[in-house]
């Protein structure tokens, strides 16, 4: 694992716990020697986790779309900053770019993009890992619907397996690190989940 994807808000939230947390994942992306690749925003946590790998001496690849360049004020000290046009191209790139991902606590943004590149898996567009970082329980009622997704059998026990989680960064890297991606034959029985 080379490349990881963050995931996170571009607001700080209301619990220090999570700016906290961003620092350690950011700083120990960069200690591994893997490379950052984030929305490249420097606000909320993004600008956290982007400024805490870049102290800690690491590479830093930010994505962002024109039309946020000054909303989210694209973060100018990175490794290296790129423009795209829309969105669904940030999306793209920054999973192109990666080989694992990560969410860190965050809105609605955060929930799509992680969801979009879970759904990709699940698909069998690609066989990264995928990480929730639960700071202070923020991600247990995603946790619950996922599982609860897997009762109504909506989803498949496998695929509910493609989501790590962890309440501490080097441990959700450790975990991100080691996984073995699963063959999954089909995603879709016509019967039956």
């Amino acid at each position: 694992m080379k490349s990881v994807c963050v995931f996170c808000g571009s607001s700080l939230g209301r619990n220090p716990a999570y700016t906290q947390s961003a620092v350690q994942l950011g700083s120990a992306i960069a200690h591994r020697n893997m490379r950052l690749v984030y929305g490249g925003g420097n606000v909320g946590l993004m600008g956290i986790v982007a400024d805490a790998a870049l102290a800690a001496g690491g590479e830093v690849f930010g994505v962002i779309p024109e039309f946020l360049v000054t909303k989210e004020l694209a973060h100018q000290g990175l490794t290296k900053l790129e423009t795209v046009v829309s969105m669904h191209d940030r999306k793209a790139r920054m999973a192109e770019l990666s080989d694992a991902f990560i969410a860190l606590p965050g809105g609605y943004g955060t929930l799509e993009e992680f969801c979009e590149v879970l759904t990709w898996a699940q698909l069998g567009l690609h066989q990264k890992p995928h990480g929730l970082l639960n700071i202070a329980n923020y991600y247990d009622p995603l946790l619950q619907f996922f599982d609860q997704a897997v009762t109504e059998k909506l989803v498949r026990p496998v695929h509910r397996a493609f989501i790590l989680e962890a309440t501490e960064p080097e441990l959700l890297l450790d975990r991100l690190s080691a996984y073995e991606p699963q063959n999954v034959d089909k995603w879709i029985k016509k019967a039956s989940i």
